[in-house]
């Protein structure tokens, strides 16, 4: 059994400011986003201009963190928010969804792409790759937090979280494998794929895939939440319900974006 290493979630404190690890791995995510994105248009020989990556960063931005956070609200804890809105503020407690999140990049990357004249996948395609670094980062965040730990486990890796809920038995450390998966593991395989230019819709609908798979994996391991449990056959959770649609999604932008074979046309001649 390992010794879960219990971290201050307050990283900076001076006076009455206080800093938490949580909200600096978002910060830590959108810098890195930020810089490989510079590099992966670099790459591709894209038209993007440093101006347009920032403005792209902030847009996703205020889309991850309004959408996590309504996402949290509407699909997870809808009943806590009726009982006190304002827990809708208290982001520093944890409580973001992933496909909130999700939902809101897209609104966010659909007015970005409406205001610069690019297609919807064209920024899509682009963002997919490094948002996975993000992902990783936000579930670092969730294990320093003392949330969505795991199940009940005996494996010799297995964690006791001291945090109210939790009790006094070893748990799967469920974040550090959604961190491996939906983090390090998706990012590899999307910076390798997309080294080369895709036809349109290829990367996203290869996140959406990979993504929903390894979600709906790391769900047998992950603690199911506890107002709700389990919400479809006695063993499906939330999350898992959630990763279906995007897995077909996934699927059949993949399928559409080869049979299309349309080239976003900053890319295009670099593919020529």
């Amino acid at each position: 059994m390992l010794e879960y290493p219990n971290i201050n979630a307050v990283a900076i404190e001076i006076g009455p400011l206080k800093v938490h690890w949580y909200g600096l791995m978002y910060l830590v995510g959108f810098v890195a986003a930020w810089w490989l994105l510079k590099i992966h248009t670099r790459r591709l020989n894209t038209s993007w201009s440093k101006d347009d990556l920032a403005d792209l960063i902030f847009y996703a931005a205020i889309g991850v963190i309004l959408g996590g956070r309504l996402g949290y609200i509407f699909f997870y804890n809808f009943s806590a928010f009726v009982s006190d809105p304002l827990m809708i503020l208290k982001i520093w407690q944890g409580g973001m969804s992933f496909h909130g999140g999700f939902i809101g990049v897209i609104v966010s990357v659909w007015i970005f792409a409406r205001k610069t004249g690019r297609a919807l996948f064209e920024v899509g395609d682009l963002v997919a790759p490094v948002s996975a670094v993000g992902l990783g980062a936000g579930r670092v965040g969730n294990f320093i937090n003392g949330e969505l730990w795991g199940r009940v486990t005996d494996v010799p890796w297995g964690m006791v979280f001291p945090f109210e809920g939790a009790g006094t038995l070893p748990r799967h450390p469920s974040q550090l494998y959604q961190f491996f998966l939906e983090g390090v593991l998706l990012f590899l395989i999307l910076w390798i794929y997309s080294r080369k230019p895709r036809p349109m819709m290829a990367v996203s609908g290869m996140f959406l895939l990979l993504y929903g798979v390894f979600r709906f994996f790391v769900e047998f391991f992950r603690q199911p939440d506890e107002h709700l449990l389990f919400v479809a056959f006695n063993w499906m959770t939330r999350g898992q319900q959630l990763c279906i649609p995007m897995i077909l999604l996934g699927g059949f932008l993949i399928w559409l974006a080869y049979r299309r074979g349309q080239y976003a046309h900053s890319t295009a001649a670099a593919s020529e």
